[in-house]
């Protein structure tokens, strides 16, 4: 089974800067595209970043654009998004995700796996 395991969240000052992980194992990591997306309090799940297989292709939510960076170390099954100018409606859990296909997608439809998420508070 495709387990995908998050890490880094944590509490930050607005303005502030987290690096957020993504370990992957159970299928060949290399070969597919992954996504960031993440669920504020009350709110729906929201998508905030792909990547194609090869870290070639990148899509942004625009809310995230300019300030937040998703890539990947194929090598360690890991894929990160590093987070700066935190502003505290980026307050979420976040998540990781897979699926069927390889390249960049922003499309919740195409994740079939997720992980458990990771808790990230921006405070004033």
């Amino acid at each position: 089974q495709v387990q995908l395991v998050e890490s880094g969240g944590g509490l930050v000052q607005a303005g502030g800067s987290l690096r957020l992980s993504c370990a992957a194992s159970g299928r060949t990591f290399s070969r597919y595209g992954m996504g960031w997306f993440r669920q504020p309090p009350g709110k729906e799940r929201d998508f905030v970043a792909t990547i194609s297989y090869s870290g070639g292709s990148t899509y942004y939510a625009d809310s995230v654009k300019g300030r937040f960076t998703i890539s990947r170390d194929n090598a360690k099954n890991t894929v990160y998004l590093q987070m700066n100018s935190l502003k505290p409606e980026d307050t979420a859990v976040y998540y990781c995700a897979t699926g069927r296909f390889g390249h960049a997608s922003s499309r919740y439809q195409e994740y079939d796996y997720w992980g458990q998420g990771t808790q990230v508070t921006v405070s004033s």
